[in-house]
């Protein structure tokens, strides 16, 4: 008896793979040979974005889906505020001291210490101070029934210290190793607005708002309180006023020389930081420097542990400015 064939049976031959089935598999074979990872669906997408038509984003939204997709590779530390910009209050401040560094500050938000700011005890935010002072029938702003039940003797107006108020509110905290995402993930679960950055040694790094991390996606986010004036801006006599944390590539920019060329740049990114690291010390306030580079720099204002603002000058035109201006001609004398 004959065998039936699958061609009889009406079943189809098993067939051979295709040419288009085995090119992506050959390409990451080609790929692996030559210890190529394969390509992520992340770069897949970055890519697609940068080469879809101007008419499908906006270059905000272009911008805007980027920032998502490197958002993984921000760090903690990329987003902080450094531990010398922190302004906090102390735990014993009256609140009279507390409010007036809420009306100079401009934050809602100010983290609260005991001895120094390695031994935070949380913070403050300023609708819960408000709260406070209007329960305080010293101020008028409740209803005089309720007034006389209150405790007038536990109310001292703003000479209550702040650790009398029970105003606190727990902080969060964070290493500045840790994934931004997973800190505003953290800061969305506990409804915390506010993270200090800790080291390995338990010492405040920074701080971190969630502020601080949308603004990472979505660029700077200014409102009333922030300063509009320009880190780096230029003097009619040659010269440019510049913020100390100016980042070098931005004070390049505005100056036209690369300050990140030179040797003392290896280890910073801010020019108070090449100032600080070519004199080797923090350089007082009024003091004037040589160099780095063909520059003088006359320090505007600064602390014991920092630089603030200074006042850049190019070599050249400081010694333009300085030359004495030449003697006019006498008038020829009659015959």
């Amino acid at each position: 008896m004959s065998e039936t064939t699958n061609d009889e049976r009406g079943e189809a031959e098993p067939r051979s793979p295709s040419s288009r089935d085995q090119s992506p598999r050959l390409f990451e074979r080609l790929r692996g040979l030559f210890g190529l990872a394969p390509a992520s669906v992340r770069d897949d997408i970055e890519d697609a974005i940068d080469e879809s038509a101007a008419a499908e984003f906006t270059p905000q939204e272009r911008a805007i889906l980027k920032n998502v997709l490197a958002l993984h590779d921000v760090r903690v530390a990329d987003v902080m505020v450094p531990r010398a910009d922190v302004v906090a209050i102390s735990l014993d401040a009256t609140l009279r001291e507390v409010l007036d560094l809420f009306r100079t500050a401009g934050h809602s938000r100010l983290p609260v210490y005991a001895e120094t700011l390695d031994d935070p005890r949380g913070m403050i935010h300023i609708r819960a101070l408000l709260v406070f002072l209007a329960s305080d029938p010293r101020f008028g702003l409740i209803a005089e029934p309720l007034a006389q039940k209150l405790d007038r003797d536990a109310a001292a107006g703003l000479e209550t210290p702040l650790s009398d108020a029970h105003i606190l509110r727990p902080v969060l905290f964070a290493p500045p190793s840790m994934p931004a995402l997973d800190l505003l993930l953290r800061m969305q679960m506990s409804r915390t607005h506010m993270a200090l950055v800790i080291d390995e040694y338990g010492g405040t790094d920074g701080l971190v708002s969630i502020e601080d991390v949308v603004e990472s996606i979505v660029g700077d986010i200014e409102d009333e309180h922030d300063e509009t004036e320009p880190p780096v801006h230029a003097e009619g006599d040659g010269a440019f006023i510049v913020e100390a944390r100016a980042p070098l590539e931005e004070v390049s920019e505005a100056v036209g020389f690369d300050f990140a060329s030179l040797a003392d740049a290896e280890e910073v990114e801010t020019i108070g930081g090449l100032v600080t690291a070519s004199a080797g010390r923090v350089p007082g306030r009024g003091e004037i420097l040589k160099g780095p580079g063909h520059f003088e720099y006359e320090i505007l204002d600064a602390d014991p542990r920092r630089i603030k603002r200074l006042k850049l000058w190019p070599l050249a035109a400081r010694e333009q400015a300085a030359a004495p201006a030449p003697a006019p001609a006498k008038p020829a004398e009659a015959d």
